[in-house]
């Protein structure tokens, strides 16, 4: 049987210019190009989840116009329940503007619009999907009332809860002491502890009652804390085009790992093989990897 994954989250639609360099304050950089894709934190983690093989069901907000009704045909395409995205008659789908440069750093600025929405009836809505699912995953580009309500679901059933904190906000023991795995970014990890080093950062955080950290390196890999145990995985050697949604395609494929079974050191190899491969590829949407792919792509050995 298929891992049972729940996603609830962001679905925003992306425009994306490239260009040499990301302009600094009041700077026009001309000479890029631009694509228009898919997108949004929970979108995208939900698609990377199916793609790595599981039964996906989604909980978010569109508006109820034409890119959220893309949205939603995008979505069915790659065969994820979307009983539960909620067409908003009052706000407009959401909207990211990104800019990547030719190192394939990125800089984004996000219109929510629906997603802002997203409210607590939404996730009980979903109360059944959630406490039947392997793993719930989780992101912030929706409110913080929501998140708490599903995390709080899912942790009384018995669910794996996954917390992807981007972009990163505070955060209090009401939702943390129901997160099973936290994977923010070095970042992230920073912005939510005041510690630079992600060691010291993820021992902050796995002192506030998270069980588990997952500190996300980008190139270098991953740094991984759990029962009192500090392990890495290394990187995975491709050329980088673009790093957007590389956060997504790792923590899609770090969750339906987990429903199979793998061990954490294994279960974050592969994500940091489907992050990696994510960033060969220009776009949110269209980066994110099959299974295939990523099992076969040459890397550091496990444990590494």
């Amino acid at each position: 049987m298929p891992a049972r994954i729940v996603v609830i989250g962001s679905v925003n639609t992306d425009l994306v210019v490239r260009g040499p360099r990301i302009p600094s304050a009041g700077e026009t950089v001309t000479g890029g190009s631009f694509l228009r894709a898919q997108g949004g934190k929970g979108a995208n983690q939900a698609v990377a989840a199916a793609r790595a093989g599981a039964d996906v069901t989604f909980v978010a907000r569109v508006g109820a116009d034409e890119l959220g009704e893309d949205a939603i045909a995008g979505l069915q395409e790659e065969s994820i329940d979307v009983a539960h995205v909620t067409r908003d008659p009052d706000h407009p789908t959401g909207v990211a503007l990104i800019m990547v440069d030719q190192s394939g750093e990125n800089a984004i600025s996000v219109a929510p619009g629906a997603n802002a929405r997203l409210s607590v009836d939404d996730v009980e809505a979903a109360r059944v999907a959630i406490e039947s699912a392997d793993v719930l995953l989780m992101q912030l580009e929706t409110p913080i009332p929501a998140v708490e309500r599903a995390a709080a679901i899912a942790s009384a059933a018995g669910t794996v809860v996954i917390l992807n904190p981007a972009p990163a906000r505070p955060l209090g023991e009401p939702l943390l002491s129901h997160v099973d795995v936290l994977t923010p970014n070095e970042g992230e990890s920073s912005y939510l502890t005041g510690e630079a080093e992600p060691r010291a950062a993820a021992s902050r955080l796995r002192d506030s009652g998270v069980k588990t950290v997952v500190v996300t390196l980008g190139p270098r890999g991953a740094l991984l804390l759990a029962d009192g145990k500090e392990s890495a995985v290394s990187g995975f050697p491709v050329t980088a085009v673009d790093s957007t949604a590389a956060g997504d395609a790792f923590n899609g494929f770090l969750a339906v790992s987990l429903a199979e079974g793998l061990d954490l050191t294994r279960a974050v190899r592969r994500a940091c093989a489907a992050g990696a491969l994510a960033t060969t590829v220009p776009g949110a949407r269209p980066s994110l990897p099959l299974r295939g792919p990523v099992d076969d792509l040459p890397g550091p050995e496990y444990g590494q």
